[in-house]
């Protein structure tokens, strides 16, 4: 069934588990991600970010996502994920996206403020939850990656203002994570998860989830992460299942698609476990 970010974050919260967000940007990922989820029978969010445009379009993430997710038999959050822009998120809602995340953290602080209390007025007006983030989540190689990340760690003292003047629905953090591959384990901050958590009251979101130990993922869970992002590990997952697939003689891309899903699959059932969400759809 397709629901809003809040209908899967909010219980989440309230019973200590977490909920995987996974970027689909063609159909077998996206049956990847839903029928694992139905077969655990847990809840789950799918979209698309807006950096990953290039590779499938808005609007066709959005022709298959949105009817697997109304056709699903579990609670699944069609997600836009990372929008940097106002233009591109308001194509998100015109496309029946579910939630938003309107990415302004790399702006001033009272402008990341501003600008998100104007996309919450506008989402919640259509029924649609929005996601914000402060400080800032940088990558780990590229153009975005920080020379210090700690400078843009998420500052719990300015938190509660910003939920509070903004309204939003789940705040994303910084607090050591970052997007891509790790070349080194990273060290998250879990005392500052866990106080923004218990300042601000609503849902916290971890991003750049793709490569962190299971005990990392289980210790901010516990702290109040409520939203946690892959999608290098499942990207990497369907790269090997085509491999897989050459290896052992196939020529088609027609009889490689099971072999790309089935390895797409293992990590979804990996990480909707780790996040302990089955069997709470």
């Amino acid at each position: 069934m397709l629901v809003t970010m809040n209908d899967v974050l909010l219980p989440a919260k309230k019973d200590g588990y977490g909920v995987g967000f996974f970027n689909a940007i063609n159909i077998e990922m996206a049956r990847a991600v839903i029928e694992t989820a139905e077969g655990l029978q847990s809840p789950v969010m799918i979209g698309t970010a807006e950096i990953l445009l290039p590779t499938m379009s808005l609007e066709r993430v959005a022709e298959y996502l949105i009817p697997m997710a109304q056709k699903a038999s579990v609670p699944v959050a069609v997600h836009y994920d990372h929008g940097l822009t106002y233009t591109g998120c308001m194509r998100a809602l015109k496309a029946g996206f579910t939630s938003i995340m309107y990415d302004c953290s790399t702006c001033k602080y009272e402008e990341n403020k501003e600008r998100m209390a104007e996309m919450v007025k506008i989402c919640h007006a259509m029924g649609v939850t929005v996601e914000g983030e402060l400080g800032h989540v940088g990558d780990n190689e590229g153009a975005g990656k920080l020379e210090n990340p700690s400078d843009f760690y998420t500052d719990p003292a300015t938190a509660l203002d910003f939920v509070t003047a903004t309204g939003v629905d789940a705040l994303a953090v910084a607090v050591g994570n970052a997007h891509g591959d790790y070349k080194f384990p990273p060290k998250l901050d879990f005392e500052r998860i866990s106080t923004i958590s218990a300042d601000t009251g609503i849902p916290l979101v971890l991003h750049g989830g793709s490569g962190l130990s299971d005990e990392d993922f289980k210790i901010a869970v516990k702290n109040g992460i409520c939203k946690v992002n892959i999608f290098t590990d499942l990207d990497k997952a369907g790269k090997n299942g085509a491999k897989k697939a050459i290896e052992e003689g196939v020529s088609s891309m027609t009889n490689m698609i099971p072999y790309e899903i089935e390895a797409m699959k293992q990590v979804v059932e990996e990480k909707i476990r780790l996040f302990g969400s089955v069997g709470k759809a």
